[in-house]
């Protein structure tokens, strides 16, 4: 998990105090990134497109993995205000809805996350389309310093938000790998079994794997390791295997500091024009075209 937080190079674009009193309600248009939400007091009402309404209290911590358009509110009735996401987080702005007087009865810190990494999909399939934690005092602490980093221009501001997004990352991903996680990942990280041999295919991507191999690493027979790891993890071994080998080659060609030689060789390919084709067939284009296209 760590690994994989790493290949992203997550950053908090923005984190914003948001109160209200009485009735109030607010209508953010779609997003489409990874955003957050953990309520600092009282509650509110979440209505996110596509999804139940729900109640979050304070302590509460919500995750979004790709933010559509959502409404968060009181429970009286109110009509809403519009926003949009883009603008609010180009603010850096509390924002106060309601009655504008005296102590607000909901605070809440709302942000979204970016990734330097344009190829966040094999990480952010493997989490519910909305992660709900309830009275998470390690979240809280975490997004806190987020808020107080993203308004504090403070040396070292940047270092600190990425590491603070990551570990708000890990957080959320391990209450959603022990709740109800579609396949993927952290299904697979969740299960004794299949965790050691996800583990190994990270640390060696470019090793020679085969089923057996992993499934003598999970202490399965190869058909029922192959079955499990489908199920849990939602491809099989060895087209997962191609997928973390391609997530790794375009990190590493977007990078621009190895020859794509040595990029085949750290990605298991014992050829230039085996690892060329493999990501010609997968990306749609030959790793040297990729590479100008990512290029500065």
């Amino acid at each position: 998990m760590s690994e994989l937080v790493q290949l992203l190079r997550p950053h908090a674009a923005f984190a914003n105090i948001l109160s209200g009193k009485g009735d109030w309600a607010v209508r953010y248009t779609e997003y489409g990134l990874p955003s957050f939400c953990i309520m600092l007091a009282g509650s509110a009402l979440l209505a996110v497109d596509g999804e139940r309404a729900i109640t979050i209290s304070a302590g509460d911590f919500v995750l979004l993995k790709a933010t559509p358009a959502f409404t968060f509110s009181s429970f009286g009735t109110a009509p809403p205000v519009l926003l949009d996401p883009h603008q609010v987080g180009a603010q850096h702005a509390d924002l106060r809805y309601g009655d504008p007087h005296g102590e607000p009865e909901m605070r809440s810190l709302g942000g979204a996350f970016v990734f330097d990494c344009d190829d966040a999909g094999l990480l952010l399939s493997s989490l519910p389309r909305m992660v709900h934690v309830r009275n998470s005092a390690r979240l809280a602490m975490l997004v806190q310093m987020v808020k107080e980093e993203s308004s504090a221009q403070q040396a070292g501001n940047q270092f600190m938000l990425s590491h603070l997004a990551g570990m708000l990352l890990v957080e959320a991903m391990r209450c959603a790998s022990a709740g109800n996680a579609p396949p993927g990942l952290l299904r697979g990280l969740g299960d004794d079994r299949i965790a050691p041999a996800l583990k190994q295919l990270h640390a060696n991507v470019g090793h020679g794997w085969s089923v057996g191999q992993l499934a003598s690493i999970a202490a399965l027979s190869r058909s029922a390791f192959f079955e499990r790891f489908t199920r849990l993890v939602g491809s099989a071994p060895m087209e997962y295997l191609l997928l973390l080998r391609m997530h790794v080659a375009k990190t590493l060609l977007r990078a621009n500091e190895l020859s794509v030689a040595v990029i085949a060789e750290r990605v298991g390919y014992g050829s230039t024009s085996a690892f060329s084709a493999a990501f010609s067939r997968h990306v749609g284009m030959a790793p040297s075209q990729y590479l100008r296209q990512a290029g500065p």
